[in-house]
């Protein structure tokens, strides 16, 4: 598949490593600049883009940014995607350590997943969010495997979550159906599943313990 990845920290770098290796032509921005990534396109193989450029063509776009850089994306930034994109959203909302507090959010009550939709003007499938980034390059299993991870996915586009889902899969993870966008508050940070290690089964139970509180921590 033709892949755009927007961001290129430790969760976009890593997606980059593995979805180049597996065959599929990936194109990688950050807000630097693609003169920024030759490092990265040199290891991989991924093709370094503008922002405005990742998503030319693509079946799946990643956005892995801090949420607060959400709203200076570009106007319009899904328009050159391929028909029936699916966009993966990995991000959390941190208000006390990075994003300063977003009212939507918590006055609101939105998903940060939701508000990335309300900004980018597309459903989004939220996905890695809880996921430690050098797990995507050591972890990845053999489907079947007692070991294998698995990862929460929510989403209320149910032709993009089972293309995340496939796509998951190939990485070399199991996926858990974390229901809809509205629902997605129970992989964000501090909930049972946020950076949990382990199956199918611990991650559906951790899913279904989450509280609908936002913890103390994580308000602005």
């Amino acid at each position: 598949m033709k892949i755009g990845i927007i961001g290129a920290g430790n969760i976009g770098g890593n997606l980059t490593r593995r979805l180049s290796a597996l065959g599929h032509d990936v194109s990688v921005a950050n807000s630097r600049g693609p003169q920024t990534l030759t490092e990265l396109a040199e290891e991989t193989g991924a093709t370094p883009v503008t922002v405005e450029e990742a998503a030319r063509g693509a079946e799946v776009v990643v956005i892995t940014i801090p949420v607060k850089a959400v709203p200076s994306l570009p106007p319009g930034i899904l328009d050159g995607a391929a028909e029936g994109v699916a966009v993966i959203d990995t991000n959390n909302y941190y208000p006390q350590q990075r994003d300063g507090r977003i009212a939507e959010i918590e006055d609101e009550g939105l998903t940060e997943s939701r508000w990335t939709e309300r900004h980018i003007g597309h459903p989004v499938i939220k996905a890695f969010n809880g996921t430690y980034a050098q797990d995507i390059l050591d972890r990845p299993l053999a489907a079947g495997d007692p070991d294998r991870m698995a990862l929460p996915v929510a989403g209320d586009d149910e032709a993009a979550k089972a293309k995340v889902r496939a796509l998951i899969d190939e990485l070399g993870f199991d996926t858990v159906d974390a229901g809809g966008i509205d629902d997605s508050w129970r992989q964000q940070p501090d909930t049972p599943v946020y950076g949990l290690q382990a199956g199918t089964e611990a991650v559906t139970k951790a899913l279904a313990e989450a509280s609908p509180e936002r913890p103390a921590s994580f308000r602005g």
